[in-house]
């Protein structure tokens, strides 16, 4: 906004200047005007006879006459002599008298005889005058048809479809950069065979789809998934964000629809992606506003685009978001987006696939092994595992090493998960021996539970924002949990404030955010899964996840207050039972809780299997 302003003054740069050289010539020519005519003629014929003209010149032309008088020898005085000769009559003599008496301070006087081209030299400032003037005016009509022009241009492309196509993109992306998705590239790999031999699908009466949705978390790679589309069919690929289309001029959303289909239709066959969807494709009638806002407008007209009366052969729509659940039905039916590719986290194969991909580049040392991370990043998405490598890069050329170790990749693990290190940070000996109990009444209740996740390190040196953390290395993907799962894991949540109360007789706030967690996951129990014998197999509530206004506006909760204080008393005895459970664990295993706390103190940390050896020794 700011440039635009300074933009926009600078071009009153030039007008001003002219104002000020328009102003200057009309105060020179003034005051010019104003020697000329500050006495009369009579006047000068005086000045030559009182001898007070000390020297002067009188151009027999035009009748310009120059002179300076006694005293002011430096100063030239100008007047405009009617007739040359009549005044030559006048001051002659008077002149020639003055000489004979005072022949050291004579009058100097000289006569310029005109010349042809004296009229030239006379109009040669007015001449110069109109060409300045002319040149200023000039300069500043082109300007303003520049910026009239501008305007237009603005103007016109106001509505037009801010398109990126494939090409702007860099590298060209196919399948084979895509790992861990075996199953949604077999889906896609249907759309680029298509675009590539329609007649194959047209003889047996298949109609291939005329949208695809990719929905999944965010960093699972569905943005990469257009792309590689895109590199393997080649077809024009016409790429635009959902948030380009809204502006806050009504109508231009729906203008920008219809340009982007119209140029996907003169490039048939052609892909059209459309990442974050649900930035312009929200349910209508979900604003206070109503239903008339810019944002169902240009959803409506994609909605005419994508299936309406005018067919739209060749062109496939592409769509991506991580927020299903909040997209118009109108968009998710058969004929708009026929098919919904979810995208989802992958396995542990997945992850392994995915890390050789972006190893590619990457100098790893003999003992690296991607499988033994694949196995050490449960819940990873692509994005999460190619950031992990990038790190541990940063840490090997940091530490002047030409080749990235386990060392660096546990590092970087480490890093992802929990933040930087922090060893800098000074703690009191108070701080350091309550975080020790802490993460050691975590560990210790991990390790006495059958079926929770082992232990893979305990740390009380800050990283982010923790004080201390215990990490965990899940053994295998799980794909549903377990009520009694969730029940150990609530006794693992409070282990760090039950050790502070069993060791201090005291609690700090370094328990705030497993409590928490502890909270969250105790209420999904009961509001969601069903896990209360008491309320039974029923789900309470709308969803959580819901982050926009409207849906859930208005509406009541579909339950009693009666029923929210069983909620409320089912949630606190779930946890209170895991808390005494935390209590009687941590109170039995006292010396290892003890022996694992003085190791943390005086080490700093301990990684799995010096844990586990600890656990096992004898006291």
């Amino acid at each position: 906004m700011e440039n635009n302003n300074i933009r926009k003054l600078t071009q009153f740069v030039p007008a001003l200047i002219l104002i000020a050289f328009v102003v200057g010539g009309l105060l020179l020519f003034t005051w010019n005007s104003a020697d000329e005519k500050k006495m009369e003629y009579s006047e000068l014929v005086a000045t030559f006879k009182a001898d007070k003209v000390s020297e002067f010149e009188l151009n027999l032309t035009n009748g310009e006459l120059n002179y300076k008088l006694r005293g002011e020898e430096k100063k030239t005085y100008s007047y405009k002599v009617p007739d040359v000769t009549i005044f030559y009559n006048d001051v002659h003599e008077y002149i020639l008298t003055y000489n004979e008496n005072h022949p050291d301070a004579a009058v100097v006087f000289n006569y310029k005889p005109g010349s042809s081209g004296s009229w030239f030299l006379s109009l040669l400032p007015t001449l110069l005058f109109i060409l300045i003037l002319g040149g200023f005016m000039f300069v500043m009509m082109r300007r303003m048809n520049q910026s009239i022009s501008s305007e237009n241009n603005r103007s016109i492309s106001f509505g037009k479809a801010r398109i990126r196509s494939g090409s702007d993109r860099g590298k060209k992306v196919t399948f084979d950069d895509v790992a861990g998705a075996d199953e949604e590239k077999e889906e896609l790999t249907e759309i680029v065979e298509f675009l590539k031999d329609p007649k194959k699908y047209a003889d047996l009466g298949a109609r291939i789809p005329k949208g695809v949705l990719l929905v999944g978390p965010p960093g699972t790679g569905k943005t990469l998934l257009a792309k590689a589309v895109a590199g393997e069919a080649d077809v024009p690929f016409l790429s635009i964000s959902g948030s380009d289309f809204l502006e806050m001029y009504v109508g231009v959303g729906a203008s920008r629809v219809r340009d982007l289909f119209s140029q996907a239709k003169k490039n048939a066959p052609a892909i059209i992606f459309i990442d974050e969807i649900d930035a312009v494709g929200r349910h209508r009638g979900t604003g206070i506003g109503g239903g008339h806002d810019e944002r169902e407008q240009t959803l409506n007209q994609m909605l005419v685009e994508m299936d309406g009366f005018v067919e739209n052969e060749g062109v496939i729509v592409i769509a991506a978001t991580n927020r299903p659940d909040i997209l118009d039905p109108a968009l998710l039916r058969p004929g708009r987006f026929d098919r919904q590719v979810t995208v989802g986290l992958p396995d542990i194969k997945g992850r392994e696939e995915i890390l050789k991909v972006h190893a590619r580049n990457k100098s790893l040392a003999p003992g690296v092994s991607l499988a033994d991370i694949a196995r050490s990043t449960v819940g990873f998405t692509g994005a999460d595992l190619e950031n992990l490598l990038n790190e541990a890069a940063l840490l090997a050329v940091r530490r002047g090493l030409h080749a990235i170790t386990m060392k660096e990749i546990e590092e970087a693990t480490l890093k992802v998960v929990v933040g930087s290190e922090k060893r800098s940070h000074k703690i009191t000996d108070k701080e350091k021996r309550t975080t020790a109990f802490h993460e050691a009444g975590h560990a210790l209740a991990t390790y006495y539970l059958e079926g929770q996740d082992p232990v893979h390190q305990v740390s009380i040196i800050p990283r982010g924002m923790a004080a201390g953390f215990t990490m965990h290395l899940p053994t295998e993907d799980k794909m549903t949990l377990s009520k009694k799962y969730m029940e150990d894991q609530l006794v693992v949540l409070l282990g760090g404030r039950v050790a502070e109360k069993i060791v201090f007789d005291d609690i700090t706030t370094g328990a705030s955010n497993d409590i928490q967690r502890a909270s969250e996951l105790a209420r999904s129990m009961v509001t969601k899964y069903g896990f209360s014998d008491k309320l039974g197999p029923i789900s309470f509530g709308g969803d959580d996840h819901e982050v926009f206004l409207g849906m859930e506006y208005g509406k009541v909760k579909n339950y009693s207050e009666e029923i929210a204080k069983n909620i409320d008393e089912e949630v606190n005895r779930i946890i209170m039972r895991a808390y005494h459970r935390c209590i009687e664990i941590l109170t039995t295993h006292r010396d290892k809780l003890d022996q694992l706390a003085l190791y943390l103190i005086d080490h700093e940390k301990i990684d799995g299997t010096d844990f586990t050896k600890l656990m096992e020794a004898e006291a």
